[in-house]
């Protein structure tokens, strides 16, 4: 049937019983799949990380431009990393960059959820969120 229609016979699901076979131009049928995957590839999202650098005595206005900076990123559907460093005698006082960062927490609740829970890396403590 297939010659006759100058066709090709294309087996579509070797492994069901009975084998499924289709009756179609088998050119036109990959021309068609290659479409597809370059459509989908063209609406792909690519999720970047973007890097928040903040200090544990960071004063209001710093920290609500930062704030922003982290919104902006959120709504364009990028993860962020925030990450915290202690400079000198800071390292004494690490109890004031856990509160920042759970101060960052509450703030940005409603639109990220935390991917990465803050750890020490060295002088500096890293946590990541990425947007609900």
């Amino acid at each position: 049937m297939a010659q006759e229609a100058g066709l090709d016979l294309v087996e579509i699901a070797p492994n069901s019983s009975p084998p499924v076979a289709k009756i179609l131009d088998y050119g036109k049928y990959k021309y068609q799949a290659q479409k597809k995957a370059a459509e989908a590839r063209k609406k792909q999202k690519v999720v970047e990380i973007k890097e928040i650098k903040l200090r544990p005595m960071i004063d209001d206005h710093d920290y609500n431009v930062k704030m922003r900076s982290v919104q902006r990123f959120f709504e364009e559907g990028d993860k962020v990393k925030v990450t915290l460093r202690f400079r000198g005698r800071e390292m004494a006082h690490q109890e004031l960059g856990y509160k920042l960062l759970d101060r960052v927490k509450a703030d940005t609740a409603k639109i990220a959820k935390i991917e990465q829970e803050p750890r020490f890396e060295g002088r500096q403590v890293v946590m990541v969120l990425a947007p609900r």
